[in-house]
């Protein structure tokens, strides 16, 4: 006879504690989006410690509001206060503003808080394809380009000519030269920007499947004058079949193969445009293929949360393979060797723990 199953009372209690602290942790988050986006942490930053009123004044922003937004990053221990009568004094210590603030630069964590908002905003369309099936478009989201842009500058083009040009050798002194690079899934084309004023004597193409994003990179490159980069509307789920012949001495890709329809075709593709000897640069997110080699992954429950309420439903929307975004190292290498590609080495940077880079030759 089976023995009914005893709860471990301990085992409960400290689950209980796990969960009112993710309750707490996940409404700081909230907090600390807003915090950024507001400038709070930029102002407190920069003042000594100082009543709402004055910290409201200085960030030109309601005081009540402030008020109550100081009250939870105080009850949350990142914010600290001293008694002050009816005024009570506020500070942001340098130790938290070092991973808070835009003056913090990569290390800046409040990026990435915003991602929280915004896919909060399509719970509802999430929870409909759990019943039904299918996706959430890229148009269903507001702010994720420009969120997506600013994480972006932090990973990609903060590093991009110091850290990221380096893993290719020779790589930096091609493109002084002279060479013809695409962008695949470039977003609001800030990487391919930063490339076209860096190397003049290369040409460069940036294809995104949204408009506003596209947008987005063409200004920029007006306002810089750069008159040697092309951006344009594209959808790549039929890349193999619509790729210009050996066209390209690079293709990069940045965080962009595994939210698209068809990652197989978009990389065959790829393959298809390189000239020989090409370089295909892939930056994606560093992870298994297997959910249960993933247990230890520093942030992997916010990155399978991104994969089902962003990666995985935009390429299911599309009616296409919704990899997500834990498609893993091993699917990739698989991916990569079906499209083709034979010659592949995979590096990591110090900086970033998120994401492997895949040098790949044709």
């Amino acid at each position: 006879m089976c023995l009914a199953h005893q709860l471990d009372a301990q085992r409960t209690e400290a689950f209980g504690e796990r969960l009112l602290d993710m309750f707490n942790s996940g409404s700081l988050a909230l907090m600390i989006s807003i915090g950024h986006r507001t400038g709070l942490f930029d102002t407190m930053s920069q003042l000594p410690s100082s009543t709402s009123e004055e910290i409201a004044k200085k960030a030109e922003l309601n005081e009540r509001y402030v008020r109550e937004w100081l009250g939870a990053l105080t009850v949350g221990r990142i914010v600290e206060v001293q008694p002050n009568g009816k005024a009570p004094l506020f500070s942001l210590p340098a130790e938290h503003a070092a991973l808070l603030t835009r003056a913090a630069g990569s290390d800046n964590i409040a990026v990435f808080a915003q991602y929280l908002g915004v896919l909060g905003s399509v719970e509802d369309k999430i929870v409909e394809c759990f019943k039904n099936g299918g996706g959430v478009p890229y148009s269903g989201f507001k702010r994720f380009n420009e969120v997506m842009a600013e994480d972006s500058g932090q990973s990609v083009v903060s590093s991009l000519n110091e850290a990221i040009l380096p893993l290719v050798p020779g790589l930096k002194e091609r493109l002084q030269l002279g060479n013809k690079a695409l962008d695949v899934g470039c977003g609001m084309g800030r990487a391919l920007n930063l490339l076209a004023r860096t190397y003049p004597n290369s040409s460069f193409v940036g294809y995104d499947l949204l408009e506003e994003a596209i947008s987005a990179a063409r200004n920029e490159a007006q306002d810089h004058g750069s008159t040697n980069v092309n951006f344009e509307v594209r959808n790549l789920t039929t890349f193999d079949e619509d790729a210009p012949a050996e066209q390209f001495d690079l293709v990069t890709a940045f965080d962009a193969i595994h939210d698209q329809a068809r990652p197989d075709r978009l990389l065959a593709g790829i393959y298809k445009a390189l000239k020989p000897g090409g370089i295909f640069l892939m930056q994606d997110i560093a992870g298994s293929s297997e959910v249960q080699n993933n247990l230890d992954h520093p942030i992997g429950p916010f990155l399978y949360t991104v994969s089902t309420m962003h990666c995985m439903t935009v390429s299911l929307a599309q009616d296409g393979m919704g990899l997500g975004t834990m498609w893993g190292k091993e699917m990739a290498l698989e991916m990569l060797q079906k499209a083709g590609f034979r010659n592949v080495e995979v590096k990591n940077l110090e900086h970033d723990f998120q994401n492997n880079y895949y040098i790949v030759r044709k």
